[in-house]
């Protein structure tokens, strides 16, 4: 496997929420790397810590929320060290995201040229607006917005030529990494597959990286390059696309997959349904998290936690079937075709 470039470093981030019923871990002790140029999948159930991840990664939670530990270590600084002035620049010029709705986003009496105008000059303020206006056009065309479509207010545009302005707004600085939040939930399937081409081709012409965060595996199959999967606050297992798909190691993971419709279902077939409920983070389960839904749980899943650790050469999976213990015997569990 060739060595690749490291450009962000996760290394046991913590996020909390406190709340009526107590504190609640929506993100665990969490580790992993981005590197540079990749577009790397993050998907999971509602309510896993999927969008608090990436807000997390701009050190965007807002309370009753915080970042309870760990670091976050881009290009080899720690921007957990960061004041809130040093943020602020940070965001945009280095990360930038794209959220799920942008009409919630985008300001709604502020055309398209003038969002991408004032970020240019928010971060570069000896930028004269001739210049910034010039590149706003350029970036658009590239984006497959016509011209004239740039002085349009957002409710003027499709739901797929705002989350392009969004697109737009990340790329404007040359931010390196860009987290997309769910960002084709609100689009209709033709759509959704031309942005999803249009990111690999932003990628690819850019040398961007993406950190995609979707419940949509087909988009993860399409798109990424990696994939971490998430459960109820932990990564359970992360490693590249094709060997997730073809060999997944956790249970969650198999069982997530094997919950995707298929057209090649034998119509006497029922599609498989994943028992149980997610956990309340409020008092999560002892041990591995999901255990309690977990067909082939052992003793020792209900009792200790196991290691997030590197299995085999880029494939790391959080599972006691992986891992050395006293059930060692016990039979682990058939990998899916």
């Amino acid at each position: 496997m060739d060595e690749k470039e490291v450009l962000m470093q996760v290394k046991d981030l913590s996020v909390t929420y406190e709340t009526r019923l107590g504190p609640v871990s929506a993100v665990d002790s969490v580790s992993f790397d981005i590197f540079r140029g990749e577009i790397l999948g993050l998907v999971g159930e509602s309510g896993c810590g999927k969008s608090t991840m990436g807000k997390a990664l701009m050190r965007m939670i807002q309370p009753p929320g915080w970042i309870s530990g760990g670091q976050l270590i881009f290009e080899g600084e720690d921007i957990m060290a960061y004041n809130e002035d040093q943020m602020r620049d940070f965001r945009g010029r280095k990360i930038s995201m794209i959220f799920q709705d942008p009409m919630t986003s985008l300001n709604p009496v502020q055309r398209v040229d003038e969002h991408i105008v004032e970020a240019i000059q928010v971060h570069e303020p000896k930028t004269a607006i001739e210049n910034a206006l010039e590149r706003a056009k350029i970036l658009m065309q590239r984006l497959g917005i016509q011209k004239r479509r740039i002085n349009s207010y957002p409710h003027q545009l499709s739901g797929g030529m705002r989350q392009r302005v969004m697109v737009g707004l990340g790329l404007v600085l040359n931010a390196n990494l860009i987290v997309a939040d769910e960002a084709t939930t609100s689009l209709d399937v033709i759509v959704e597959a031309k942005l999803a081409d249009q990111l690999k081709e932003i990628r690819d012409e850019f040398g961007v990286t993406l950190l995609v965060i979707t419940h949509n595996i087909a988009l993860v199959a399409e798109l990424s390059d990696r994939v971490a999967v998430m459960y109820a606050g932990h990564v359970v297992e992360l490693g590249p696309v094709e060997e997730i798909f073809d060999h997944p190691l956790h249970p969650y993971t198999q069982g997530l997959l094997q919950s995707v419709p298929n057209i090649k279902l034998d119509e006497r077939e029922e599609l498989y349904k994943m028992g149980g409920e997610p956990p309340n983070l409020t008092h999560p389960p002892s041990g591995c998290r999901f255990h309690p839904r977990c067909p082939v749980a052992m003793s020792i899943c209900e009792q200790n936690e196991p290691a997030f650790q590197e299995v085999v050469p880029g494939r790391f999976v959080k599972c006691w079937l992986y891992q050395d213990h006293p059930d060692k015997e016990t039979p682990t569990i058939e990998v899916a075709e």
